[in-house]
């Protein structure tokens, strides 16, 4: 019996399998709202037959999205827009949705990544005025963000809490709360951006502060039987910067409070970082998390081969495996390992004459309509 198949459970929510598509932004969003691109590229990822889809970054408000064509949960165009997507992945696919919420802070007004990905500054076409916990630039040569007060700091906390309660709306499975990659928790969190000296900068507990205080409201606003969980970076791959000791306490406090699960990644807030990359190399990490923290796990990071998946499981490393860039190579990557495995997954009825003959018990119903 292949692990990487076997179900699991976040919180109250079932997963059919431990594969996570994980969040990839698109930037392909017309202020904020979900467009084809989107019906396309979620449709497709949704018969996939991976346990679960997470949203890619969804901003909470315009001025936290990273571009201007970030997709966003803060308007009823937004909220409308997105109905309309998860309307046709329910319809047809089982598969449990859960969304990505996050503020881009310092690292906001960019372009597109095909576009260079350059820092836009305030005042130039499609740019804006970022925020941040201190008026640090990302890169040196950037514009310099805003010092959030507390007002700012609400005015944030009371986004995530409107774009919780317009995701509950929607029906969404669960909410994954972006802390990682160098965004706005995740700068709260780091000394290398966080360089305040009042009660939410200096030591840890108080580095931590505003990111437990934007969790527990989103919690507090999100139904309780749906899970809420966090995503963080385990280290800023920089000297001095935030790390992994962090990231155990962090989820330790987490879990306190009714997190289910901590999606484990790594780096994103200075360009200075020296990441040593190699297949799997953020697994460690993860497997840290889980053995001293107990919350189901997630690994991601070079993840890309059927078996190097069922052995993080299988040995104990992580609870769930998620894939990005190997999902948009292949977005029928769980039908393949399934087949590698000997396992079962779930397929629409539509693409079961597709399973090669040595394969005669690959495919299980998708149970259209369920969801």
């Amino acid at each position: 019996m292949s692990r990487l198949f076997e179900p699991m459970t976040i919180g109250k929510l079932a997963l059919s399998n431990r594969i996570v598509i994980a969040p990839m932004c698109q930037y392909s969003a017309e202020g904020g709202s979900a467009t084809d691109w989107h019906m396309i590229h979620l449709g497709h990822l949704a018969l996939s037959g991976a346990g679960m889809l997470i949203l890619e970054a969804t901003a909470v408000s315009p001025e936290g999205r990273i571009s201007a064509s970030d997709l966003g949960l803060y308007s009823d165009d937004n909220e409308t827009a997105l109905a309309r997507v998860l309307k046709a992945v329910r319809t047809y696919s089982p598969i449990a949705v859960a969304v990505q919420l996050g503020h881009a802070g310092r690292k906001g007004s960019s372009r597109s990544p095909w576009e260079g990905g350059a820092q836009i500054r305030s005042g130039e076409p499609l740019g804006w005025k970022t925020v941040a916990p201190s008026p640090v630039p990302h890169a040196s040569d950037e514009e310099a963000p805003v010092m959030l007060d507390r007002a700012g700091m609400d005015k944030v906390r009371d986004d995530f809490v409107a774009a919780a309660e317009r995701a509950a709306r929607l029906g969404i499975d669960g909410i994954e709360i972006h802390a990682a990659h160098g965004y706005l928790l995740h700068q709260f969190l780091s000394p290398l951006a966080n360089h305040r000296d009042d009660e939410y900068g200096g030591s840890l507990e108080n580095r931590m502060r505003f990111p437990i205080e934007v969790f527990e409201a989103v919690r507090a606003a999100f139904p309780a039987e749906r899970p809420v969980w966090a995503r963080i970076s385990a280290t800023d791959w920089v000297p001095g910067g935030w790390d992994v000791e962090g990231t155990v306490a962090l989820s330790n406090e987490l879990k306190a409070r009714g997190c289910a699960a901590i999606h484990v990644t790594t780096g994103g807030v200075s360009p200075e970082q020296a990441i040593k990359l190699g297949p799997g190399y953020q697994v460690p990490y993860a497997q840290r998390v889980k053995a001293e923290v107990g919350l189901p796990t997630i690994a991601v990071g070079l993840i890309t081969e059927a078996r190097q998946a069922e052995a993080i499981i299988a040995n104990g490393e992580a609870d769930a495996v998620s894939l990005a860039r190997a999902m948009l190579y292949d977005p029928r990557w769980p039908w393949h390992a399934a087949a590698e495995l000997g396992a079962r997954v779930h397929a629409p009825k539509q693409y079961w004459r597709s399973q090669p003959r040595e394969y005669k018990d690959l495919f299980v119903d998708a149970a259209f309509g369920k969801r």
